[in-house]
């Protein structure tokens, strides 16, 4: 089973990136993916999920209009369109699948995890 994030870097205040999030070695239709992210000296956060099918979706408010998560399950892929981009998303990002329809913000309830992928807001 591989995760693996990408698309990270270093973007200016108010521009935008997209996040991508490859799969394999799991039948990537029946797991929901989620978004995480944590800073430094902080604990990991819930950004935003996506269930299997794809037309369910959850956001943490402080990303609410400005991220958009989507997937692309003949790719078996997971996107994360990131707009507006504020220095306080610095992070690295994670991506993890869960195998359940349901959606959570808990990491404990997510299956497999990514490796992270850096992104940098400078203001």
């Amino acid at each position: 089973v591989q995760l693996q994030a990408s698309g990270g870097g270093l973007v200016q205040a108010g521009g935008s990136t997209r996040l991508s999030c490859a799969a394999s070695g799991f039948n990537f239709d029946d797991y929901s993916i989620g978004w995480f992210r944590q800073a430094p000296g902080k604990e990991r956060e819930f950004v935003a999920s996506v269930r299997w099918s794809g037309g369910t979706t959850s956001y943490v408010d402080s990303v609410k209009g400005r991220f958009s998560i989507s997937r692309d399950n003949a790719k078996n892929t997971v996107y994360l369109q990131m707009n507006s981009l504020k220095p306080e998303d610095t992070a690295v990002y994670y991506c993890a699948a869960r195998k359940q329809p349901t959606l959570t913000m808990a990491t404990v309830q997510y299956d497999y995890w990514g490796q992270g992928t850096q992104v940098t807001v400078s203001s």
